[in-house]
């Protein structure tokens, strides 16, 4: 504070009030009318004294109720239960959780787990090669210096076939490309339209009936219920494996 006999920088040691903020900057400071005297010896608020102390008051602040016990149930992974609303159904969400990337194909909502989730990209190059792409294998796609597999998910869960699609998705152009897998074992999937990440309880995973085909059932372990829409969870240990045999 500012002595206003002798004009000189007196700083408190005594506590102070840590829920009232005095920013003198932005009145009389750099930030405000520059009325401040000491302007002509520290030349900028960040170098005074007040300012600082007012940094430190903000880290020295009381966290707010419940603020360290929430941290805690993160990091050590306990069950922190909450109850959301999904039309006429409660859905509970724990910690317990797994983190999902859903995307679309057509009109049906995929979803990968994340652990796999290497990028995801927008379209690129598909460099065929002679005698081996088919509908099932697209070809080579350089992604950031690195050639990778590229295969459609749609011909191998026969959701149709890649004009189907283009008339079945949004007017906007969303098309991307999803990298995943794990350390060598990567491939390149195109898709309509990525969605985002998203976590859900284990016990939320349903059975999957006998939904679009038998191919599509095979690689899913269950159904999400994701914004009013099911979302097929797809075994990617068996899709993997499908392509792996199937095409290298």
């Amino acid at each position: 504070m500012i002595d206003p006999v002798s004009e000189t920088l007196i700083v408190e040691t005594t506590p102070i009030d840590r829920s009232i903020l005095h920013d003198c900057w932005n009145q009389i400071g750099v930030m405000g009318d520059r009325s401040c005297n000491q302007l002509t010896t520290v030349m900028h608020c960040h170098d005074c004294p007040v300012y600082a102390e007012a940094g430190d008051s903000l880290l020295e602040r009381e966290p707010p109720k419940n603020y360290l016990d929430e941290w805690i149930n993160i990091l050590a992974e306990t069950p922190v239960e909450q109850e959301e609303n999904e039309g006429d159904e409660i859905v509970i969400r724990t910690a317990e959780a797994i983190s999902v990337m859903i995307f679309r194909l057509g009109n049906e909502r995929l979803a990968f787990p994340v652990k796999i989730l290497q990028e995801v990209t927008h379209p690129c190059v598909i460099q065929p090669l002679p005698h081996r792409s088919n509908k099932l294998f697209l070809g080579l796609v350089n992604i950031r210096g690195e050639t990778l597999l590229c295969a459609s998910l749609s011909h191998l869960l026969n959701l149709g076939s890649h004009e189907e699609t283009v008339a079945t998705s949004s007017p906007i152009n969303t098309n991307r490309m999803i990298v995943a897998g794990q350390g060598v074992d990567k491939w390149v999937f195109p898709v309509d339209e990525v969605h985002g990440v998203y976590r859900f309880h284990l016990n939320e995973l349903r059975d999957a009936p006998v939904v679009i085909s038998k191919a599509a059932e095979a690689y899913t372990e269950g159904i999400i219920n994701w914004q009013g829409k099911k979302v097929n969870y797809l075994d990617s240990e068996l899709l993997f494996y499908t392509l792996n045999h199937k095409i290298l």
